[in-house]
C-alpha cells in the first residue's frame, strides 16, 4: 500500500476493518480505533466479536457471518461495540467477502450522531405537528438523498427542496474543491458582483444577513444585494467531522423574518446533505480502490479485463485494430535484492507513471501482478504499436533515484495485434498469452526491446 492510500485508509471518515474467515480482526484503521479507545496492539489478533456487546455478539456470530458466507455481502447491519471505558458505541456495518484475500472487509459508520439526529428530528416533529409541510420536506429530502449517487445529485436535490421549502427566489449549493468554493447546483445571483459569500463561507451555523446587517458588516455584499434586489440571504454550512464541505445559500426577494422553525429546518437539511455527501464520496473512493492497483494506482486485473473485453467488442464492431502490450521489468529481482523491497516498490510506482506517460491519451495501463504491466491501445495498428513500444522503452531507460541510490531499469515488451476481418475475434486471455509470449521473445533477444507475437503484415 503506497503512502497516500495508507494515509487515506487511516484518515477515512468511517471505520475500516478486515476480519479473517474465522472471525479474527486482522486490520483496523485509526478512525475505528479512536472510537473504541484501544491501540491496534490490543485488538489486532483478537476475535472481532469480543469487542461487541452481548446482543450484537450473538447477532454477529449467528446471523452476520452466515449471511456473508451465503451472499458474500451484508449492508448496514446495526451493531454496538464497547469502548475501553465500557461505553456503548452504536455502529452501522457494511461487509463484503474478499475471496482472494480470504478476509471479510467492512466499513463501519458511527451511528451516534445519527441517533442524536433522529432524536432531534423526533423532537422537531413533535414541536411542529401543526406544520405538515415541514415534516414532508424532511421526508422528501431523506428519500431523495437515499438514491443520490454523486456530489452533483446531492447538490441538485438540496437546492430544489430548499427553494420550495423556504420560498426562496434562488438557491445555490457551493462545494469546496482545490480552487475554493465552486457552484455545484442552483443559481447564484451575486456571481461576478461579490466573492462566493466569502465573508460567510466558514460559518459553523446557519447565518442570515439582511440588507441592514450587510451595510454594517459586509459593505461589498450590501451593494451587490441592492443591485440584485435581494432583501436577505441565509447561509447553511455543510459540515462533516469538523470539516466544511460547502454551503447552501438561499436568496430572498422580500422575506426578512426568520423564526426558530426556519433555522431548525435548515440545520436539519444541512446535516442530511452533509451525511449524504460523505457517503457518496466514500462509496466513490471504495469503488475506485476496488478496480485499481493499490500500489501504483493503475488499473488492476479486474478493471483491465473489463476494458480488454470491451476493446475487443469495439474493435470487432468498428473494424479498427487493437494492440495489447505486455511489459515486464528486466532483472527486477536484482533490484529488490540490491536496493530492498521498498525501493522496488518505488520503481514499480515510477515505471507505472512512465508507462502512462508513454502511451496515448485514452490507452489503458494496468498491473496484472508482480512486475508485469499491460497496455491496451485501441485503434493501434502495427506501426502505431511499434511507436508506442519505442516510446515506452525510451522513457523507462531514464535512471530512477531511490533513497539509497540510483537504479537503471528497463522493460521487455511483447505486442499482440487483433486485426478484425483477418481472424475470428480472440478472447482477452488469448491476446494476453500472445503478448506474453512475445515479451519472452524480447527477453531472449537481449531485453530492453519489443517484439510482435507474429510478424506484422508488410
Amino acid at each position: 500500500m503506497i503512502a497516500s492510500d495508507e494515509a487515506w485508509f487511516h484518515r477515512a471518515p468511517c471505520g475500516l476493518i478486515a476480519v479473517s474467515l474465522d472471525g479474527i480482526l486482522t486490520e483496523a484503521n485509526r478512525t475505528f480505533l479512536s472510537w473504541i479507545g484501544h491501540p491496534a496492539s490490543d485488538v489486532i489478533g483478537r476475535p472481532f466479536a469480543s469487542l461487541l456487546d452481548a446482543g450484537s455478539r450473538l447477532f454477529y456470530e449467528t446471523r452476520h457471518l452466515q449471511l456473508i458466507h451465503l451472499s458474500e455481502e451484508v449492508s448496514e447491519a446495526v451493531l454496538t461495540v464497547v469502548d475501553s471505558e465500557g461505553r456503548s458505541v452504536p455502529l452501522l456495518m457494511s461487509s463484503t467477502l474478499d475471496s482472494d484475500a480470504q478476509v471479510v472487509r467492512s466499513a463501519l459508520f458511527n451511528a451516534s450522531d445519527r441517533l442524536r439526529y433522529e432524536s432531534d428530528l423526533l423532537v422537531a416533529r413533535r414541536s411542529a405537528e401543526s406544520s405538515e409541510a415541514r415534516v414532508r420536506v424532511l421526508q422528501e429530502i431523506s428519500s431523495i438523498f437515499g438514491v443520490s449517487a454523486s456530489d452533483e445529485d446531492v447538490a441538485q436535490s438540496f437546492v430544489d427542496v430548499a427553494r420550495d421549502a423556504f420560498h426562496a427566489r434562488h438557491t445555490a449549493v457551493l462545494l469546496f474543491d482545490d480552487d475554493g468554493l465552486i457552484l455545484a447546483a442552483g443559481t447564484n445571483p451575486l456571481k461576478g458582483k461579490v466573492g462566493p459569500v466569502a465573508e460567510l463561507r466558514y460559518t459553523a451555523r446557519v447565518t442570515v444577513v439582511d440588507q441592514a446587517r450587510a451595510r454594517e458588516e459586509f459593505p461589498e455584499l450590501a451593494v451587490a444585494m441592492k443591485e440584485t434586489r435581494i432583501a436577505a440571504l441565509s447561509v447553511t454550512p455543510l459540515l462533516a467531522d469538523g470539516r466544511q464541505l460547502g454551503v447552501l445559500v438561499c436568496f430572498f426577494g422580500r422575506r426578512t423574518d426568520f423564526d426558530d422553525q426556519f433555522f431548525d429546518l435548515q440545520q436539519a437539511l444541512g446535516r442530511q446533505a452533509s451525511q449524504t455527501l460523505v457517503r457518496v464520496r466514500l462509496e466513490r473512493r471504495l469503488a475506485y480502490l476496488a478496480l485499481h492497483d493499490q500500489l501504483t494506482g493503475v488499473a488492476n486485473r479486474e478493471l483491465l479485463q473489463q476494458n480488454l473485453d470491451d476493446a475487443i467488442a469495439q474493435a470487432t464492431a468498428s473494424g479498427q485494430p487493437l494492440s495489447v502490450l505486455f511489459l515486464d521489468i528486466d532483472d527486477f529481482k536484482r533490484i529488490n535484492d540490491e536496493f530492498g523491497h521498498a525501493a522496488g516498490d518505488g520503481v514499480l510506482v515510477e515505471l507505472a507513471n512512465r508507462l502512462q506517460a508513454g502511451v496515448r491519451a485514452g490507452d489503458v495501463v494496468g498491473r496484472i501482478g508482480g512486475d508485469e504491466f499491460v497496455a491496451l491501445c485501441r485503434g493501434a495498428d502495427a506501426e502505431a504499436a511499434a511507436s508506442i513500444a519505442e516510446r515506452i522503452l525510451s522513457t523507462t531507460r531514464a535512471p530512477i533515484t531511490v533513497h539509497n541510490g540510483v537504479i537503471s531499469a528497463s522493460v521487455s515488451v511483447g505486442v499482440s495485434l487483433y486485426r478484425p476481418g483477418e481472424s475470428a475475434p480472440p478472447s482477452g486471455e488469448q491476446l494476453l498469452i500472445r503478448a506474453d509470449r512475445a515479451m519472452y521473445s524480447s527477453k531472449d533477444a537481449g531485453k530492453d526491446r519489443f517484439s510482435f507475437d507474429s510478424l506484422p503484415p508488410a
